[in-house]
């Protein structure tokens, strides 16, 4: 199995004045995040605003990024929906263009089924098709939390290849890792906060948020609790605590794409139903800011 990389940035969809995916500036900001730490890259996920994404936009997207950063670089595509058939019919597609390492499906959210119902949609999904599926498990916006033992479960499938576990307490990621025995199966940290705590216990790596931010910095702590080295790992996570918390201080990614608009790197709007920050929560992002050293590559200081 391809290593899809411990470091993995959870892409902003870049747009332009009139609200259309801007392609140009997509690519631009692809090669700036791996120069700054990232293994690879993770485009049309909840950061990337996915659920306001035709597919027509996100195949496009796809391929525009796939050119940006070469073969040599990971790129996972978020194909996954709360609708199974759907699901597979857009991982078909991304399967067949050939712009794709792996997928990342998400648990189907506003139907509420049952565990054995979302083993059965990741089941369908990875039956369906040859590329290496990443599970995603997010119950704060999804609402059905995925038990533990459906992830196991769900790890006997060969080509489901790991999980990016966003469940606020990081016993459940804690609890996969241990009850899972295949050796090749991933658990990367669902939330930037988390990273520290997951890696140490024996996770893979993080699908991020402030990477676009502070990836080398993400990227050495992983590495030093890789090593071993818990105090330095610390350390770092304890630096960059403001920026993993006050990206969150409105839903993501309404604070992260302001925070790149407001340190010059143009992302542009947002797509309805997500609104623009207010002043208060703004004024909260830029302390953050402020308290931390910035890796991503910019072309104008901050005003």
């Amino acid at each position: 199995m391809r290593d899809l990389g411990r470091l993995i940035t959870a892409m902003v969809t870049p747009f332009d004045k009139k609200g259309q995916v801007n392609y140009a500036q997509a690519k631009r900001l692809a090669k700036a995040l791996l120069a700054s730490g990232s293994d690879g890259l993770v485009v049309s996920g909840t950061t990337g605003e996915s659920p306001t994404l035709t597919k027509d936009e996100k195949l496009k997207l796809f391929a525009a990024v796939r050119q940006a950063i070469g073969k040599k670089v990971t790129l996972i595509a978020g194909t996954g929906s709360n609708n199974t058939q759907e699901s597979i019919d857009f991982t078909h597609k991304v399967e067949k263009q050939g712009i794709a390492d792996a997928v990342l499906v998400v648990v189907p959210y506003y139907n509420r089924t049952t565990q054995d119902g979302v083993y059965a949609h990741f089941k369908a999904i990875a039956q369906s098709t040859k590329l290496p599926c990443i599970l995603y498990n997010v119950p704060t916006r999804t609402v059905t939390n995925m038990a533990v033992e459906t992830t196991i479960r769900l790890s006997a499938i060969p080509n489901i290849i790991g999980i990016k576990e966003a469940a606020p307490d990081v016993k459940q990621a804690e609890a996969i890792i241990k009850g899972v025995t295949r050796k090749d199966f991933r658990v990367w940290s669902g939330d930037d906060g988390n990273t520290h705590a997951i890696v140490s216990a024996g996770g893979y790596g993080v699908v991020a948020v402030a990477s676009h931010l502070v990836g080398k910095q993400m990227r050495e702590m992983i590495e030093r609790d890789i090593k071993g080295d818990q105090a330095g790992a610390q350390a770092i996570h304890d630096r960059l605590t403001p920026i993993f918390k006050d990206l969150y201080v409105v839903p993501n990614p309404i604070p992260i794409k302001y925070a790149m608009n407001y340190l010059g790197f143009d992302v542009g709007g947002l797509r309805l139903p997500l609104f623009e920050i207010d002043e208060k929560n703004a004024a909260t992002v830029r302390d953050a800011l402020a308290k931390v050293t910035i890796d991503l590559p910019l072309k104008k200081k901050a005003r």
